[in-house]
């Protein structure tokens, strides 16, 4: 049985609210396709901090990952991207 990925992505609404957030202006205008780029961004962040929690977890032959995974492979991810 073959399993078919789900795309799930990240509300506009959200990525719009984050980025008026961190840019502190509420008058800052940021078109349709800069919410969309970085929502596809940051969906490619959580998949790629994901497999490579799961690549941490496989190399220390733990079944499950766990926060401390992730933490280990954060500070090379940062630096990736």
């Amino acid at each position: 049985m073959e399993r078919e990925e789900e795309s799930v992505g990240f509300r506009k609404e959200m990525i719009s609210k984050l980025l008026h957030l961190h840019l502190g202006e509420d008058k800052a205008k940021i078109s349709a396709d800069a919410i969309l780029l970085v929502a596809e961004l940051l969906k490619v962040f959580v998949h790629e901090a994901a497999a490579r929690a799961a690549r941490q977890a496989q190399s220390e032959d733990v079944p499950v990952v766990d926060i401390e995974h992730v933490e280990k492979i954060l500070p090379q991810l940062l630096l990736d991207f």
